[in-house]
């Protein structure tokens, strides 16, 4: 089965291309800053909404009838569509892959039989793998589409569920270095609560806590080096989840001690649903030392809800990805496209139409993004808004020489009498934008 036969590989043609099946501004031979612009960016393509869903809504079935989905043995539909997965990536010609551990393998009649189609899988992969020179970004775990977690994974009232739980994070752990993973993410889809009436806070918190201890012993005792990332996600399906946004997985981690060994994989959609840009989410993730990755999309304002839809908007983008060159870009994290067709988009080459469009867009970004950096306006103007603090006040109050009673006594000796300062904040909207459309 050669899904995409048709499809001829994607390559670069430049800015006045008009070719449907090139890329206009992803050169990833491009040298930016003395880096090749595919090590700047790392796209990675996700398994679970390219190749496993089958284009359902909670009002209708599945449109994209995709040849693997019609096969009646689940390990030659599994085979079927890794070969098309790879397929495609090869000829997009993205570096890496991430997947669940129920993307690439289908369950068994038990445990034992769900990890035994789960390694055959994995060596089908590992073959995939050499073949085509593709790395993997990152592993996870579907915690949150069996029945059995539908009162959440960690947090579940049943300590069963919870084994169920870190039995599948071992192995997905386990597959992920196995395979070369740069990283594993902790995806917590349903780690909250419903309603108050029925949930104990503190005791869910605390068992999610011990699910990150063990599985960061477990990356320890493996010999994984990548870090382990959580994905901050505030609601859907859950009213509220315990991993709501940035600052909130900052404070789980300081209260079990982790801060040192855990960082976030953020994505955009997951940053509007709660209440922030995701410019604000990267900003709050580099100021507090946690950031990993990004899964790059974006929701619809109308909608309200994870829409998961391709990133298409160098507008929005610039700032975020500006914050991430300012603190010396990605590490072992990468642009992972988390996002989905729509329904509609029921042909083959929607896949490449809708990837070419995202990375082209990225690419554009990072360019002007960088070209930003480079021309200094905004960290001037951040530099010179707080220089005071460096001063002869500034100093030993940061430095603790002053406490309420010293600072009271210097207001009234040297009769204070601070001027407010512009802020200038349309000046710098104005610089930023001079950049974001100069050609």
């Amino acid at each position: 089965m050669n899904y995409f036969e048709h499809i001829p590989p994607i390559g670069y043609r430049g800015p006045e291309c008009d070719e449907p099946f090139a890329f206009r501004h992803y050169d990833p031979d491009r040298v930016l800053d003395g880096k090749p612009l595919r090590d700047h960016l790392r796209f990675a393509v996700c398994y679970w909404h390219n190749f496993c869903w089958e284009g359902t809504d909670i009002f209708g079935e599945g449109t994209f009838l995709r040849p693997w989905h019609q096969l009646s043995d689940p390990m030659e539909s599994a085979r079927a569509k890794m070969d098309a997965a790879f397929d495609f990536m090869s000829l997009l010609g993205v570096p890496f892959w991430t997947f669940h551990d129920s993307d690439i393998a289908p369950a068994g009649e038990s445990w034992r039989a769900t990890r035994d189609n789960l390694e055959r899988m994995v060596d089908y992969a590992e073959r995939k793998m050499a073949d085509t020179g593709l790395r993997l970004l990152w592993g996870t775990a579907n915690l949150f589409s069996h029945r059995r977690y539908m009162a959440g994974a960690a947090t579940n009232p049943d300590p069963q569920v919870f084994a169920c739980a870190a039995g599948q994070i071992q192995k997905a752990l386990e597959i992920t270095h196995r395979l070369g993973g740069e990283n594993y993410v902790m995806w917590g889809g349903r780690e909250g609560y419903e309603t108050l009436l029925n949930t104990d806070l503190r005791r869910e918190q605390e068992q999610l806590g011990r699910m990150l201890c063990m599985t960061v012993d477990y990356k320890h005792k493996l010999g994984f080096d990548g870090p382990i990332l959580i994905e901050p996600k505030p609601q859907e399906p859950t009213k509220h989840q315990y991993d709501y946004d940035v600052a909130t997985i900052y404070g789980l981690l300081t209260r079990f001690g982790l801060e040192g060994e855990v960082k976030v994989n953020i994505e955009v959609n997951h940053a509007t649903l709660a209440g922030h840009s995701f410019h604000h989410e990267i900003a709050m993730a580099q100021a507090l030392g946690l950031f990993g990755s990004v899964d790059a999309n974006r929701g619809d304002y109308q909608n309200g809800w994870d829409t998961d839809q391709y990133p298409n908007s160098v507008d929005e983008l610039v700032m975020p990805c500006y914050e991430i060159l300012r603190h010396g870009g990605f590490t072992s994290g990468g642009f992972n496209f988390d996002t989905k067709l729509r329904r509609q988009s029921v042909a083959p080459e929607d896949l490449f139409h809708a990837h070419i469009g995202a990375m082209d867009i990225l690419a554009l970004t990072w360019e002007k993004a960088a070209a930003l950096l480079a021309s200094g306006s905004l960290d001037d103007a951040r530099t010179a808004r707080y220089e005071s603090w460096g001063g002869e006040l500034g100093q030993p109050i940061l430095g603790g020489d002053h406490d309420l009673e010293s600072l009271a006594a210097v207001v009234v000796r040297d009769d204070l009498q601070p001027e407010p300062v512009s802020g200038q904040q349309e000046l710098l909207e104005n610089r930023v934008n001079a950049v974001i459309h100069s050609r």
